[in-house]
């Protein structure tokens, strides 16, 4: 299972902004979705680990350096938001697989759980709307 690795990559993702709201709310996010791992892991133990990259591809894709200014800022959260998608297709297919496995005690965690990705999306995507006026328009 590869869910542990993509919550740890959005646990890892780390964003310097000067933007208060989102240093605290990224925190949050951040203790959470560690929360998130510590709980699968179990289950990670269970099925196998599989030793992949790709999350870490994927992170070192996305987050290639410092950005400055309003528009460093919404395409961090862009990317920030691409890593969450991630993490929410990977609990889909976490469950999908539970079903698959009749795992009663994996698709718990997973119902239990996964909102909290949702919580997490909608807020980025929430930022990103407040964001892109000064980004894309104002800032020069």
């Amino acid at each position: 299972m590869h869910l542990g690795q993509y919550l740890s990559v959005l646990h890892r993702s780390r964003v310097n902004l000067d933007e208060p709201d989102v240093h605290i709310d990224c925190a949050k996010f951040a203790a959470r979705c560690a929360h998130h791992a510590r709980t699968i892991e179990p289950f990670v133990d269970r099925y196998g680990a599989e030793n992949t990259d790709e999350p870490e591809r994927l992170h070192r894709a996305l987050f290639d350096g410092t950005r400055d200014g309003p528009l460093g800022l919404l395409r961090d959260l862009h990317d920030l938001y691409l890593m969450c998608c991630e993490c929410d297709i990977s609990w889909t297919m976490v469950a999908e697989g539970a079903q698959g496995t009749r795992d009663a005690a994996l698709l718990a965690v997973v119902h239990d759980l996964e909102p909290a990705t949702s919580v997490q999306m909608a807020w980025m995507r929430s930022r990103m709307k407040q964001a892109a006026p000064q980004a894309l328009v104002v800032a020069r």
